[in-house]
């Protein structure tokens, strides 16, 4: 018989779904034959399988030791040591029981892009293994992970779910567009007064086009002419051709904030892709620039959070800039007062 006492990151999900992700190479009918002949029980009862698991909760397993082996499927613990050791630089803003705060730098997947990269998502696991080694009898049945995404060359704060609770809150609060996102992003041009971007954007292969459209509606949001989104800017500081915006990101699509800048005619410096590539040559060869100058600087949470995320209430997480950053404004001549 194997036991598995739930833990705090494993409450608020069901029953069945967590069997699923424990026995991932087992068939649902299988576990549900399994619960209706009591092989599998919830606190010592017959359970449905639509039971919400609690904290302390008790499941146990009537198997064999073979069967269960069998089912449960190999473990990929040896990427989340490696990325954990190999990817440098990774910085933690905020910790608590439910969810962490990273400051990504440039050049690090958030998510894996194939198989066989090492990403923000496997370094996770490796620090919450290193911190606690008891993680590791959990992540067969909820894994931490990232729940906001940045672009492998864009630094600055991704939020993350340690718990299931804490991973559906900050989704959540991103899905509902009432957690505030603020980037900092450096572009060609004068931006002399604050931008109101909204548009239209479509995904075309591994390039997104967007359509500037001033008062677009927000109903639109999905369909054949593509998603709304809203992009504010702020200048902070302006010097010869160049403009230091604060940039909030209202909607969060791909690429947003790149491609909407580039279609309103202030690239992001550094960006390749959508850029302006003569001056963004003219920096590689003067500054030593390798990736666009976009950092995610801060999120604000709302006020009157509860649960999981009473910890974050009302509270600002801020990532400093990276020394790459801050290097070039300084020979840009873009220095405004209190950027940390």
């Amino acid at each position: 018989m194997e036991s598995i006492s739930i833990t705090s990151s494993q409450a608020g999900q069901r029953l069945d779904k967590f069997l699923r992700k424990r026995l991932p190479q087992a068939g649902i009918g299988f576990l549900y034959k399994m619960l209706r002949k009591k092989n599998i029980t919830l606190n010592g009862k017959k359970a449905e399988g639509r039971e919400i698991l609690s904290a302390g909760d008790r499941v146990d397993f009537f198997l064999s030791k073979e069967t269960f082996e069998k089912f449960s499927g190999n473990s990929p613990e040896r990427e989340y040591e490696q990325a954990y050791k190999q990817l440098e630089g990774i910085e933690i803003l905020y910790e608590d029981e439910a969810v962490l705060a990273l400051n990504k730098p440039a050049g690090i997947l958030t998510q894996k892009a194939a198989l066989c990269d090492l990403s923000l998502n496997e370094w996770l696991v490796g620090y919450l293994i290193d911190q606690d080694s008891g993680i590791r009898q959990e992540l067969s049945s909820f894994r931490p992970s990232v729940c906001n995404r940045l672009d492998r060359n864009t630094s600055g704060i991704v939020l993350c779910g340690k718990s299931l609770s804490g991973s559906q809150g900050l989704s959540a609060l991103i899905r509902e567009r009432t957690l505030e996102k603020y980037y900092y992003a450096i572009c060609a041009g004068t931006v002399s007064k604050p931008l109101v971007l909204e548009g239209r954007h479509r995904k075309e292969g591994k390039r997104v086009n967007v359509e500037n459209i001033s008062g677009v509606s927000s109903a639109f949001d999905e369909g054949s002419e593509g998603s709304y989104i809203k992009t504010i800017c702020r200048p902070l500081c302006i010097h010869k051709g160049y403009t230091l915006l604060e940039v909030e990101l209202v909607t969060g699509k791909t690429h947003q904030i790149r491609a909407h800048l580039a279609k309103a005619g202030h690239p992001v410096i550094g960006d390749f892709k959508y850029g302006d590539n003569e001056i963004n040559r003219k920096l590689r060869n003067h500054c030593g620039l390798r990736h666009q100058l976009l950092h995610a600087h801060h999120v604000n949470f709302p006020k009157g959070l509860e649960g999981s995320l009473k910890n974050l209430s009302g509270r600002r997480i801020t990532a400093p800039c990276p020394r790459a950053f801050t290097e070039i404004m300084r020979l840009l001549e873009l220095n405004p007062p209190d950027i940390p």
